[in-house]
C-alpha cells in the first residue's frame, strides 16, 4: 500500500470521526458550485467502485494470485465496508430530512 493511499485513508477516517462526534466534516473533494445530485452520484459511484475493487482483491487472494496479499485484501474490505456504512447513514439522513419537509405545514 502506498503512502498516498495511507494518507487518503487517514483523511477519510478523520472526517468520519468528526462526523461521528457531531462536528462538521471538512469536505475537500467537492468543487465549488457543484449540484447535490452530481455530488451524490459521484459518492455512490465511489462506494460502488470500492466494493468492486474489494471483491476483485478478495477473489484474487482466494485464487492464490501472487500479487494479492492478505493485508491489502483486509484493508480494502474494511474501506469498502466503512464507505458503505457511511453511505447508508447519508441515506438515512436524507430520508429523515425528506420526512421532516413533508411533515411541515404550509
Amino acid at each position: 500500500m502506498s503512502v498516498q493511499g495511507i494518507d487518503q485513508l487517514l483523511g477519510e477516517l478523520k472526517a468520519m470521526s468528526s462526523l461521528a462526534a457531531g462536528q462538521p466534516a471538512q469536505v475537500e473533494n467537492v468543487p465549488q458550485g457543484a449540484d447535490f445530485a452530481s455530488v451524490l452520484k459521484d459518492s455512490l459511484d465511489q462506494v460502488n467502485q470500492m466494493q468492486l475493487d474489494s471483491q476483485a482483491k478478495q477473489q484474487a487472494f482466494e485464487a492464490g494470485a501472487p500479487e494479492a496479499n492478505l493485508q491489502d485484501v483486509m484493508v480494502s474490505l474494511q474501506k469498502a465496508s466503512l464507505s458503505f456504512q457511511t453511505m447508508v447513514q447519508v441515506r438515512n439522513k436524507l430520508v429523515s430530512a425528506y420526512q421532516e419537509v413533508m411533515n411541515m405545514q404550509v
